[in-house]
């Protein structure tokens, strides 16, 4: 098995990641002698939902400061309430892991603030795989961990929708137009890396506006999706503040628009710069790279943008991601737009591929590659 870079805290904590990214496989070898509650077994579901009293009788016989996992949490959202006195009461410790925040920001989590950490599952990282990680592999397949270890990619990746649609909306009746939803989800695919147009995706599929914006928080809340918000840098132009949408995982993209074989031109832009995003959200997470991650773009329509500014206490650090192999002054054009904002300290640009490089004006280049290893190493 590979190594997750994630480490498990000493108390207490939620785990939430998009599902497939390996959560109860770290878990069982994290914590190989915890008491397991599987809500994914439907015969362990069934059981606690027709005798709600059950849960806190088998926790009367773990014994005191023992780890309690409960897998896909977000099934009996209820439990936390058990959770809340077990913890106070014994100092029972808990893993309480899941694929959606949905239900549990309806259900009482407040109840155990202060008392529970959290923690993010994401797809493999580079570091994670080692001499294994191959840059066209996971733009095309993703880095899933139930595609990437997987002997039929294509055909994994193929049913990770449906499994979704089946597993993650159905079952939880997130929705009362399933139809809709599975035409939006293709729809939704097409703006990865953009500003959302939930007017044109709203007559596309066949649905309200309100509905799209709906499906838009469904997405996010099951840990599929995620914005990056507009920095505010008060530079000499009007500055754009809708927030950019992305996907969590390219093979992510690639199943819900349908979209097999070989990567198409068009594709593979946004793609990169997903995976770009995707990899600093993960450091982010697992090694407090940045405290948050933002864009920065003039609100007229000028292809000046750059598309990601990390913000590390009161400094900013500037990368742009390309996804050509040449280097190109062009691809500078944003970095120079915002030289003069307060605070920056860095500007890179990260490629798939090539030499690492320096510009007159201190602008750095990286490979991929190159990047993820500086990332490994906390050496922003």
């Amino acid at each position: 098995m590979l190594q997750r870079i994630l480490k498990a805290p000493q108390k207490s904590f939620f785990l939430m990641g998009p599902r497939g990214s390996g959560k109860t496989t770290w878990l069982r070898a994290t914590f190989p002698e915890a008491h397991v509650f599987d809500l994914l077994s439907e015969e362990t579901y069934q059981r606690l939902l027709a005798s709600p009293g059950l849960f806190a009788d088998q926790l009367r016989a773990v014994p005191p400061d023992k780890w309690v996992i409960v897998d896909e949490v977000q099934r009996l959202p209820w439990l936390l309430n058990e959770v809340h006195r077990f913890s106070e009461e014994r100092d029972i410790r808990f893993v309480l892991c899941g694929s959606s925040a949905r239900k549990l920001k309806r259900a009482g989590v407040n109840l155990l603030a202060g008392r529970a950490l959290h923690r993010s599952m994401h797809p493999f990282v580079p570091e994670e795989l080692g001499p294994q990680f191959d840059l066209e592999d996971a733009l095309h397949y993703g880095l899933l961990p139930i595609v990437w270890d997987s002997r039929a990619k294509e055909e994994t990746l193929g049913s990770y929708a449906q499994l979704y649609l089946k597993e993650e909306i159905q079952a939880e009746a997130l929705v009362r137009n399933l139809p809709g939803f599975a035409r939006f989800l293709p729809l939704a695919a097409l703006f990865h890396g953009q500003f959302v147009n939930m007017t044109n995706i709203a007559r596309e599929a066949g649905v309200a506006r309100t509905t799209v914006a709906g499906y838009l928080d469904i997405l996010e809340e099951t840990l599929l999706c995620f914005r990056l918000s507009a920095y505010e840098a008060k530079l000499r132009v009007r500055e754009r503040k809708l927030p950019k949408w992305y996907w969590s995982d390219p093979g992510i993209v690639r199943a819900m628009k349908r979209s097999t074989g070989s990567l198409a031109p068009e594709e593979r832009g946004a793609l990169f710069e997903g995976m770009v995003a995707q990899l600093l959200r993960a450091y982010r997470d697992y090694r407090g790279i940045c405290d948050d991650i933002y864009y920065w773009a003039p609100s007229s329509r000028s292809e000046t943008e750059v598309d990601f500014l990390l913000l590390r206490g009161a400094d900013l650090i500037a990368v742009e991601a390309k996804s050509g192999n040449s280097f190109a002054e062009a691809w500078c054009k944003g970095l120079r737009a915002v030289a003069e904002l307060k605070g920056l300290v860095r500007r890179m640009i990260v490629y798939p591929r090539g030499p690492v490089l320096r510009t007159q004006d201190g602008i750095d280049v990286y490979p991929f590659q190159h990047f993820a290893a500086l990332l490994a190493g906390n050496m922003l």
